[in-house]
């Protein structure tokens, strides 16, 4: 409860004023824990307070797509169809917030879930995002290999399967041609 409470906290603009009142005790065990629960974890989920107010952003869908983010986004779709789930419409912006991750983590070298909490306010606030989570991968050759990774990951599934309405994909190579993956899911 607390930890979510406090990522609900880093959305808003008076973090630093809420950081402040903290004494140094405190202040220590909110940063332990909010580094721990955001390195160590494959998939971050979080939702703003139910009160937050839908954008009325224009989703757009125009964004010029890699045939493996395609396939990617395909294999998501017919996997959600087959259990009777709704199928995930693309959100331009949505894909922007995984490309910039993706290409974070290509030049730290390492997969991870870094600012997740940056990306999740930016979708509040650009497109009314009412919950956010992400899977993210490393070194996987195809579209099906990562996705299947990811279903027989029961963290991961619960993202592919979340009650959802919009996603987006990222993968860029790092030096050596290994793929990272960024793929975010969003309901508004």
């Amino acid at each position: 409860m607390f930890l979510n409470d406090f990522l609900c906290i880093l959305a808003i603009p008076n973090l630093l004023t809420y950081l402040l009142m903290l004494n140094n005790t405190k202040l220590s065990c909110l940063i332990f824990l909010c580094v721990f629960s955001l390195s160590s974890c494959t998939k971050d989920s979080i939702s703003p307070d139910k009160n937050a107010e839908l954008k009325t952003a224009n989703l757009v869908d125009a964004f010029a797509y890699s045939q493996i983010e395609v396939d990617i986004l395909t294999a998501v779709n017919d996997y959600r169809k087959s259990k009777g789930l709704s199928t995930l419409k693309r959100v331009d912006e949505i894909t922007l917030q995984a490309e910039s991750h993706t290409v974070y983590m290509v030049e730290k070298n390492m997969v991870n879930h870094d600012n997740f909490n940056v990306r999740f306010a930016n979708l509040v606030d650009e497109i009314g995002a009412k919950s956010v989570s992400e899977n993210v991968g490393y070194g996987y050759n195809t579209a099906n290999a990562v996705v299947r990774a990811w279903i027989e990951s029961e963290g991961h599934l619960a993202n592919i399967e979340g009650d959802f309405t919009h996603f987006g994909v990222s993968v860029e190579q790092d030096e050596n041609e290994k793929n990272y993956f960024t793929n975010i899911f969003v309901r508004r």
